[in-house]
């Protein structure tokens, strides 16, 4: 099942970008036909997930990633909601953090066998979780840097202050999962 899900979702997110991509190419969008190139791109990533026998995400994770694809590449930079909403950002920003916290549960839940997860220490796997969405949080925070210094000079409008914010909701996003994880290993 979520075989085919992931597959209709990618084909249709990947047919989405490429009209957009053909549509703002024609009329001379540079901004806008790169914003949809990367949105082919990144909405073919989770194909490589059909290689696994066992797909350590389930079906809300892989909706949770095209949900923030849609948000951040659509609404937030082609119908520029960025530059309409400044809240839209920081709100990204915490649903990454969140998110990438619930991939970290899940990467633990299907990586680490049963008897090794009954005995990893809620710390552990609160540092885990933490440590990953603030990882996602930095790497994405770079990708803007580079994107900025090579292609498109909008990525990072507010310089500095917008950098620290990114990171500050991507660090409470993934606090507040990093706290859950910790609080429900604790009571199982």
């Amino acid at each position: 099942m979520w075989r085919k899900v992931l597959v209709v979702l990618s084909v249709i997110f990947i047919l989405f970008m490429t009209i957009l991509f053909i549509i703002y190419i024609m009329k001379g969008d540079s901004t806008r036909w790169q914003v949809a190139l990367g949105g082919i791109l990144v909405s073919a990533l989770p194909l490589f997930l059909l290689r696994f026998k066992k797909n350590p995400f389930n079906l809300p994770i892989i909706i949770g990633y095209y949900f923030f694809l849609f948000c951040t590449l659509f609404l937030g930079s082609i119908s520029s909601f960025y530059l309409h909403y400044k809240w839209w950002d920081s709100t990204l920003h915490f649903y990454k953090g969140v998110y990438v916290g619930i991939v970290g549960i899940a990467l633990f839940k299907n990586m680490i066998t049963t008897k090794a997860r009954n005995e990893v220490s809620s710390w552990i796997l609160f540092l885990f979780v933490l440590s990953l969405s603030v990882l996602a949080s930095a790497l994405w925070e770079i990708y803007e840097f580079l994107g900025d210094i090579t292609f498109t000079h909008t990525m990072q409008r507010g310089g500095n202050k917008d950098t620290m914010l990114d990171l500050l909701f991507g660090l409470a996003g993934g606090i507040l999962v990093a706290v859950y994880a910790k609080i429900r290993k604790q009571t199982v």
